[in-house]
């Protein structure tokens, strides 16, 4: 669903927006390139994720050349209700770059909201260079506008510490030396235990909040909550730019990746694993040389 760092911007964008135009409340939030997930308090869940996901379609399928839906027909929808249920699923949604094994600690991954949180005790207050508003517009929806009183990075992403209901996250966390421990601490049973005694509700689990992501595998997410991180192993956003950039033009001229047939996609495909195998041997100024990457993720960055 995002296949560079400036898709990952307009996604988190085109969310605020619908948070925005729906009246809600974001409290977290964390995009993967194959989906995202938001913790939110609203009365209209359906439209909120209906009006991200339109925008958000829109702007994929023109800049890809793509036709259709984009992502499940329908969202994974959990209720939650309770001080630890709420806290529980925060840190999950967080920590999505330490749990999918693309950062050693929460603070790491910039496409989540771990930093948005605690700014000035934990010495994050700064403020980024803010672009004009008279370019806004080029990271924006079609024919939406962001209200001058919100800012917006240079790289063009809507600053979260804008969006975001910090200060009712805050006080869930109660103090900044608990959500440095929440972001640090490791799935156990008190967790479950905690959530079980507040008011007897299922509870909160990485099992249920992945529920439905393919491919996740929750003994390998455990491990990398730990902050085991394999640099070698290319993330998708790296492996589409080597793509786009290096093997595409080799097939297209101009275009993108869904305007080669399927067949030439897994012809690609093949190049790109036999180069990825011997990378290490003889393709030495190659962008795979000492990098790894698997069958799986070159299916999905081919969209096949």
């Amino acid at each position: 669903m995002y296949r560079s760092e400036e898709d990952l911007v307009i996604g988190f964008n085109c969310l605020a927006l619908a948070v925005l135009e729906t009246e809600s409340r974001l409290l977290a939030e964390g995009f993967m390139t194959t989906h995202n997930h938001k913790l939110v308090q609203t009365d209209c869940s359906d439209e909120l994720v209906r009006k991200e996901r339109y925008a958000y379609t829109r702007y994929f399928n023109s800049k890809y050349k793509r036709k259709g839906r984009l992502g499940e027909k329908k969202p994974f929808l959990l209720d939650v209700e309770g001080v630890f249920h709420t806290q529980t699923a925060a840190n999950y949604v967080i920590k999505q770059g330490l749990h999918h094994g693309l950062a050693s600690t929460p603070f790491e991954y910039a496409h989540c909201s771990a930093n948005a949180f605690f700014r000035n005790e934990l010495g994050k207050s700064f403020t980024p260079e803010l672009l004009p508003e008279c370019s806004r517009y080029n990271y924006l929806p079609h024919c939406c506008k962001l209200p001058v009183q919100y800012r917006m990075a240079s790289n063009g992403l809507i600053l979260r510490e804008d969006i975001i209901d910090t200060a009712y996250v805050e006080e869930i966390y109660i103090t900044p030396r608990n959500y440095l421990y929440q972001m640090n601490r490791l799935t156990d049973e008190r967790m479950v235990n905690e959530q079980v005694k507040e008011n007897g509700l299922p509870p909160v689990t990485l099992e249920r909040i992945e529920k439905g992501v393919q491919g996740f595998d929750v003994r390998s997410a455990l491990i990398f909550e730990q902050g085991r991180v394999d640099r070698k192993v290319l993330s998708d956003i790296e492996l589409c730019r080597i793509i786009d950039e290096s093997y595409l033009p080799r097939f297209l001229e101009n275009g993108t990746i869904y305007d080669l047939p399927t067949e030439k996609r897994q012809s690609l495909g093949n190049t790109l694993w036999t180069d990825c195998k011997h990378a290490f041997d003889r393709y030495r100024t190659s962008p795979l040389s000492g990098r790894k990457t698997d069958a799986g993720q070159i299916r999905r960055c081919l969209a096949i």
